[in-house]
């Protein structure tokens, strides 16, 4: 992954796939950040538990920005078993306050339409909302993407 941000203090266009430890490494670099580590670990862990191969990570936490406000992520929802799924993560009430109390950040499904765009959550965030231009967001696999059978 690239260790660098643009001019705007986002990364370059893209998804930049990492592991987990390599993400703690590159954006936990003061306490506010470790906090919001926590709660995005814990739902990631959730997530992984119902199925998620995939979550993609965004906003002002993966940015050069000294001390994000929260963060934004959104999650494939390929193999999900919607029945194992913790309901906070599709609890998008009030501003999505169950899930920023539970977890200090937002989760959306990245197939999911984002309303103001009409694009899915995977593709809006790729989109710097000040600019307009691409930026990066950071991939985190959980499970191995899902082979084609050969028969």
């Amino acid at each position: 992954m690239t260790r660098s941000f643009d001019n705007n203090g986002n990364l370059p266009a893209g998804i930049h796939w990492i592991s987990w430890v390599e993400f703690e490494k590159r954006f936990r670099w003061n306490q506010r950040r470790k906090i919001l580590l926590v709660g995005l670990k814990q739902a990631i862990g959730l997530l992984k538990k119902a199925g998620c191969r995939a979550v993609f990570v965004d906003g002002s936490f993966v940015t050069a920005k000294e001390l994000p406000g929260d963060f934004d992520a959104c999650w494939s929802i390929e193999g999900v078993d919607p029945d194992l799924l913790d309901p906070v993560l599709l609890d998008f009430s009030n501003g999505r306050a169950m899930q920023k109390a539970k977890f200090g950040g937002e989760l959306f499904p990245a197939e999911m339409i984002e309303a103001g765009s009409g694009k899915p959550f995977l593709e809006f965030f790729q989109i710097d909302k000040n600019t307009g231009k691409p930026k990066g967001v950071v991939g985190l696999r959980l499970k191995p993407p899902r082979r084609k059978s050969k028969t």
